[in-house]
């Protein structure tokens, strides 16, 4: 483990990036709709959805609990400007390979950032009601209060 400290989720994530009313006929519209949130967010270049759909082909982002984390191959690096987060809610739930998904939060992070906030992340969605909080969250200040509690388990 190295020393450096991963950045807090919650300084990741622009409220303007939270979109708890989203619509998507399948996965690929869902991941196309977390990279255009990751595009508009400043984050990364148009080419960046491409390393998305490249990681989904070589392995599934699900990652259970009706959640999933679409981000970009190490290809797609050269494509991210900043690191950022994006939290898109389905509230009617997306097929993702036969699983449900109400969530997909979408990770654009140099180097080898994404692996921080990866593991960050799996410690909330991992926990089954932590990720129905998430499923449930209504508001962007639920999803900043979520995240939030990670950054605290940090200290």
């Amino acid at each position: 483990m190295s020393d450096e400290q991963a950045p807090a989720l919650t300084a990741l994530l622009a409220e303007s990036s939270i979109r708890l009313d989203e619509t998507a006929a399948d996965r690929d519209e869902a991941i196309r709709a977390t990279g255009r949130a990751l595009v508009e967010a400043g984050a990364v270049d148009e080419s960046y959805v491409d390393a998305m759909f490249q990681r989904e082909q070589s392995v599934s982002t699900y990652v259970g609990e009706g959640v999933a984390i679409p981000h970009g191959t190490l290809a797609g690096k050269d494509s991210v400007k900043a690191d950022a987060l994006v939290v898109l809610r389905f509230p009617t739930p997306v097929d993702w390979d036969g699983n449900e998904v109400s969530v997909a939060v979408g990770i654009a992070a140099k180097g080898n950032g994404h692996i921080a906030i990866l593991s960050q992340l799996a410690s909330i969605l991992m926990d089954p009601d932590s990720a129905a909080a998430l499923r449930g969250a209504t508001t962007s200040a639920d999803v900043y209060e979520l995240l939030a509690a990670t950054d605290d388990d940090d200290d």
